[in-house]
């Protein structure tokens, strides 16, 4: 069953959090730096896990790595680590709690010399998904082709995260993701 048919099924009053996760944020567009950090943290996270599970503990991980301040994250000491290794409500997974510190750091250059995450996002759009892979894993870590193919698909950079039979295909064509835009109006690698 497609993630679409699953959260159409899905009552309007349902408990489950994949509804609203599917009707109102996946697949459109994300401006703001540290909700683009928060988006890939999670999917970090979502590694070997549900994604059920990460919305489940998605406002634990917010509190737990600062709001997704992507600074702050940086900044996190040795004690910070153990913080949140100590932490139920979050994955305490060593190698993903030093992902999302040393990918704050990162992106922290990335803002540095683009301006923000989402100008670094823009400036080497479009890219297949084997080239953006291959990009990831150059400036990231715990970033393998799953997760990277859908932090770009849950915020517009790649196409795939509704069917187009969907309702909140629309919706999400209307918000003018990256992978719909024409391509003379988009950015590549190298200009």
């Amino acid at each position: 069953m497609s993630y679409c048919c699953f959260a159409n099924a899905l009552p309007s009053d349902t408990i489950d959090p994949n509804k609203h996760y599917h009707d109102t944020q996946y697949g459109l567009p994300i401006d703001d730096d540290n909700a683009l950090f928060g988006r890939l943290l999670l999917e970090i996270n979502q590694a070997g896990l549900s994604w059920t599970l990460m919305l489940k503990k998605a406002d634990n991980f917010y509190h737990a790595y600062a709001g997704f301040d992507i600074a702050k994250v940086a900044a996190f000491t040795e004690q910070d680590r153990e913080r949140l290794l100590q932490d139920v409500g979050i994955v305490r997974n060593r190698l993903k709690v030093n992902a999302a510190i040393v990918n704050a750091q990162r992106i922290l250059a990335i803002q540095k010399e683009y301006g923000s995450f989402k100008q670094w996002l823009e400036a080497h759009h479009p890219l297949t998904l084997a080239e953006w892979i291959k990009l990831f894993k150059k400036h990231f870590k715990f970033v393998g082709g799953e997760i990277v193919n859908e932090f770009l698909m849950s915020i517009g950079y790649l196409n795939g995260a509704h069917q187009e039979d969907c309702p909140t295909y629309q919706k999400v064509l209307a918000s003018h993701p990256a992978w719909a835009r024409p391509t003379k109006d988009l950015k590549t690698q190298g200009e």
